[in-house]
Parts: structure tokens; C-alpha cells; sequence
């Protein structure tokens, strides 16, 4: 069974489809907070049925370079990792215009987004968090801080809304044939409006974050979230022992459903430099590949329901790796 539901509604199909002794495949996040994580894990240890969680972030090229630089000893122990994300006024506006906007849906951009980010680092220190610290405010997005830019036209969405038409952030799904499709012409199954203001009310998770993580092996995180930049993508170090290695990536921006899936995750730049404690900074190539997320969508594509190979860099993500992803979040 495969569980593409919203995501406060995975625990009940992951748990029920192993009931009836079913294996499951599931999006990102496996849950939205600890009870329900738990109850997953011992339903997962209760029926002995297998759990994966489709981290694809783990099979992109450059993300899966980190792994093999620490895991062959490169970077030495990781003392240290800064990580910033940045998700920018199109597909990061796009979660403040649908239903993640309500934390009660999705947890909140740092367990339904990054939850993806934190399993990577997960994945790139082969470790746990033992001890989360974070701090987060909305202060872009929601109709307080519009007014105090100086919004002054409102809305509660953007179709047949003429101060839409003056709004940047607006999304006039009649404009996009898949969006009409898929959520315009289908409002009246379930009243679902997919084009909501981002100057309104009824936001209710944050845009702006910062965490403190240390992990089991003594690694501390520091990371930080912005959701309204010019640019997608990340900036990243790791500080070892032996050197930091530092990338920074820039991906092509897209909204969901809007048609333009086959550009997800793709790339604009991403530059990889390794620096070395004492000699020359070299620049680290990567070999991509087609598809979405340059190639690793692809890759896990065919673990999932093609051949599975060997699992040198161990990108399989069971629900041990789903539960350990969302606690920082959580």
C-alpha cells in the first residue's frame, strides 16, 4: 500500500494496511508528532510488516557525494555541521496558500518540509538527535504582517478576486490547465480552495525558524529556515577533523500541481568544494543523472519497484529513520 494522504491521516492507513497484512510505502512525513509516531513503530514491531518512507532527498547525486565524503573518512570526525535552507516566493509561498497552512494538517514546515533535511543530516552523520532546541515566528506571510508592509487590498482567495490581480503572491489557478484540473474544477467534492491568500488569517505555522540540535556522536547542528527568499535551494558546511566541506545549491522553482513536476528538485547550481586542513580547495564533481532531483528520483524509483541492489550508502529509509526525521521537527 502506498500513503500519499494529507499528513495528519498517515498514521491511521499505515497502521490499518499492515493490520490486514499489507507492507507500506509512504510519503514524507511518516507523522506529525510523537503519539502517532509511536503508535506507527508499534504497530510496524506488533504485525512485522515492513515500513519504507520515500526520503528521496537521500538518491540526489550531490546529497549522496556528502554521504561517501564522510562515510570513506574524508571529512574525519564531524565536529560541527551549519545548514541553511532557503525556500523562495513561489513554491515556498505555496505551502501558506494550501492546507499545510494549518499546523493541525501538517505539523509545520519543520516536520511536513524538513523533515526531509533533518533525515539527511541524519543520513550524512549516521546518527540521532539526542537534544533539540528551535525558535519560530510568522513574520512574512499571514494578513498582521501585510498590513504592516503595507498591504492594504484583501482577500480570502484568488479566484474572481480583483485585488488579486494587484497581488504578486496570487495564484490564479484558471491561468494553469493542471490547476484548474485538479483542484478549480473539483471544489465542489469537497470544498477545498487551493488558492488562498497569503495575506490572510488562518495561518497558523511558521515561516521563520531556527534550531540547535546535538546529535548521539556529539555533532552539533545548527540550521535555520527562511520561507519568502528570492532564491530556492541551501547552503551547507560540515566541520571535521580533518577539513569542511561546503555546498551550496540552488534549485528551479516550481508549484505543486501546477504542472511543472518533471523540474522538481532540478537544479540551476550546485557547487561542492572540499577544503582540507592543510593543503588546496578542490572543487568535488558529481555525476547526475534524468528525472527529478537530478537522477534520484529515479534511483529510488527503482529500489522501490524495480531491482533493489546493494545498499552501500544505507539510503533505505525504514520507520526507525521516519520517527528519527520528524523528532527534531516534533
Amino acid at each position: 500500500m502506498i500513503v500519499t494522504s494529507v499528513d495528519r491521516t498517515h498514521d491511521r492507513y499505515i497502521i490499518r494496511a499492515m493490520e490486514l497484512g499489507c507492507d507500506v510505502i509512504t510519503e514524507k512525513p511518516m507523522t506529525i508528532d510523537e503519539e502517532r509516531g509511536l503508535a506507527i513503530v508499534d504497530a510496524v514491531e506488533r504485525t512485522g510488516r515492513d515500513l519504507r518512507v520515500t526520503f528521496n532527498y537521500r538518491y540526489a547525486p550531490h546529497h549522496s557525494k556528502l554521504r561517501e565524503l564522510i562515510l570513506n573518512g574524508t571529512v574525519g570526525d564531524v565536529f560541527s555541521v551549519h545548514f541553511e535552507w532557503l525556500l523562495n516566493t513561489q513554491h515556498g509561498a505555496d505551502y501558506f496558500r494550501r492546507w499545510h497552512r494549518d499546523k493541525r494538517n501538517s505539523g509545520g514546515l519543520l516536520v511536513h518540509k524538513f523533515t526531509h533535511h533533518f533525515d539527511l543530516v541524519n543520513f550524512w552523520l549516521d546518527s540521532v538527535p539526542e537534544f533539540v532546541f528551535a525558535q519560530g515566528d510568522l513574520r512574512f506571510y499571514g494578513k498582521e504582517n501585510a498590513e504592516q508592509r503595507g498591504v492594504s487590498e484583501f482577500y480570502s482567495r484568488c479566484h474572481n478576486q480583483p485585488a488579486a490581480r494587484n497581488d504578486p503572491f496570487a495564484l490564479h489557478m484558471e491561468e494553469r490547465a493542471m490547476l484548474k484540473e485538479l483542484y478549480l474544477n473539483a471544489e465542489h467534492e469537497d470544498g477545498y480552495l487551493r488558492d488562498q491568500s497569503l495575506s490572510g488569517d488562518g495561518i497558523s505555522f511558521e515561516d521563520t525558524l531556527a534550531v540547535m540540535v546535538k546529535y548521539r556522536n556529539k555533532t552539533l547542528l545548527t540550521y535555520s529556515l527562511n520561507a519568502y527568499q528570492p532564491w530556492e535551494g541551501l547552503n551547507i558546511a560540515f566541520n571535521g577533523s580533518k577539513g569542511r566541506p561546503e555546498m551550496k545549491l540552488v534549485e528551479n522553482s516550481y508549484v505543486n500541481g501546477g504542472g511543472e513536476r518533471k523540474n522538481e528538485g532540478s537544479l540551476m547550481d550546485c557547487d561542492i568544494t572540499w577544503y582540507p586542513m592543510f593543503g588546496t580547495p578542490e572543487r568535488i564533481e558529481v555525476a547526475y543523472g534524468q528525472g527529478g532531483h537530478s537522477g534520484g528520483d529515479a534511483l529510488i524509483l527503482e529500489e522501490l519497484f524495480g531491482n533493489s541492489g546493494p545498499d552501500q550508502l544505507k539510503r533505505r529509509a525504514d520507520s526507525h529513520a521516519g520517527a528519527m526525521s520528524i523528532l527534531t521537527g516534533v
